[in-house]
């Protein structure tokens, strides 16, 4: 079969020629398009469901909400196992799948068992997925230069303004927010005073809940001009708070300012960020989405935060703390660096062993061919441009000439063979 290949393509060098030239500028064009990365993405295939229950210690989040949700999930196709993590407040859910199973097939199958599981949890929990990313899927992090706003300012400017702009870049899964203080209202109940008017916790969450809803209304119609009536009951400051009847007492209301104290602060934190020891920063952390090229994404961010920085207060910034882009731009270009030394001094070796233009071009040739129609491969398989990639391909080179030296030593010996012969038989006939 070899054979045959081989007379075949000597005896149709044009076409040999034309197909070399074709592969090759398919493989052109798919170093165009290959991702790149730095690291190579050996996550596992992976689906997270996260369920928080804000309040209760682990060990009742492993008997109500992983316990069940492990059991149920363990039941879908193509898994591979299911483990999970339960902590202060939040229980954490892995479902690894086989390596061939499409992500968002994943997900979707994990929803629809999810949609039955919740049934069983306690109320007011509801489970949900995490971001469509892997564990190398944090490629920027970036923090904000504001010295003139407080860290409730700026974590607001920050899950207000930024994380939307940002979210919407092609290829980004989430933006995760880190560091500040999330700005709420705090309703603090004093014990002594709900003895005194007969009152209770519960009594108190359900009035000021009650409270903070918008209520419908309906349309009518009056001298041919149509009303629509509705009420705004959304809470807005301390005051509507403080002054929500709890309930009335012998024709007096009993209000929330009356048992608790309320007050604008922070969500309770369990950290903070601190940056090279100067103070607390507000940030995000931009988590790529699964199959992305890295690189893309990573300058996309980078335009929409220049637009994004228009609307920044005076003298607040962008800071990026970690750019993998840097690491992927420096990582590429010494792997092409390498590769082209590596050409280069191979065409030596090969020139200066043959020591015979024809034959060392004709192995020569096969090098950029070669490395070309590897990206083709790495396209079809779904492997991207990284550092374990490239180094494979540079340590190839060698082994790529090798082929083409044998075959061209192997032809020299038989034509030499066939012209002694030749002359034995000459000088026999003469």
């Amino acid at each position: 079969m070899v054979h045959k290949i081989i007379e075949w393509s000597l005896q149709n060098r044009f076409i040999v020629l034309v197909l070399s030239a074709g592969l090759f500028v398919w493989g052109f064009f798919s170093v165009k398009k290959n991702p790149i990365d730095a690291i190579p993405d050996l996550s596992e295939n992976q689906v997270i469901v996260f369920t928080e229950w804000m309040g209760r210690g682990p060990q009742l989040i492993e008997d109500q909400v992983t316990y069940p949700l492990v059991t149920n999930l363990q039941g879908l196709p193509r898994i591979k196992y299911v483990r999970g993590t339960s902590m202060f407040g939040m229980s954490f859910i892995y479902v690894i799948f086989n390596d061939d199973v499409d992500i968002y097939w994943a997900r979707e199958r994990v929803l629809e068992r999810l949609s039955t599981v919740t049934r069983s949890l306690p109320t007011g929990v509801t489970p949900q997925l995490g971001p469509d990313g892997t564990g190398v899927g944090h490629v920027l992090w970036y923090t904000l230069d504001a010295p003139n706003m407080d860290l409730g300012e700026q974590r607001a400017l920050q899950d207000w303004y930024i994380k939307f702009a940002l979210q919407n870049v092609e290829g980004v899964s989430e933006i995760a927010s880190f560091g500040g203080f999330q700005k709420q209202y705090q309703v603090t109940v004093d014990p002594n005073k709900l003895l005194y008017y007969k009152l209770s916790v519960p009594e108190v969450i359900n009035a000021i809940r009650t409270n903070n809803n918008e209520s419908g209304g309906r349309k009518f119609e009056l001298s041919d001009i149509g009303y629509i009536i509705k009420t705004s009951g959304y809470l807005k400051s301390l005051q509507e708070i403080e002054n929500i009847p709890v309930k009335n007492q012998n024709s007096i209301p009993i209000r929330v300012a009356d048992v608790a104290t309320v007050q604008m602060t922070g969500e309770t934190r369990l950290g903070i960020f601190d940056q090279d020891g100067q103070g607390e920063r507000v940030g995000g952390i931009v988590v790529m989405r699964y199959g992305q090229n890295a690189a893309a994404v990573i300058d996309k961010v980078k335009a929409k935060m220049q637009e994004v920085a228009k609307g920044f207060p005076e003298k607040v910034k962008f800071d990026i703390v970690y750019d993998r882009g840097e690491l992927i731009t420096e990582s590429i270009d010494s792997i092409k660096r390498t590769l082209i030394e590596e050409m280069i001094v191979v065409s030596l070796v090969v020139i200066i062993f043959l020591f015979h233009w024809r034959s060392a071009l004709s192995i020569i040739i096969q090098i950029p061919i070669t490395l070309a129609a590897s990206f083709i491969l790495l396209n079809a398989f779904g492997i991207s441009s990284n550092i374990m990639s490239l180094t494979g391909i540079a340590l190839a080179i060698g082994v790529i000439v090798d082929n083409g030296i044998i075959m061209s030593e192997n032809a020299y010996k038989h034509l030499s063979v066939r012209y002694e012969a030749w002359l034995k038989q000459n000088k026999q006939s003469a």
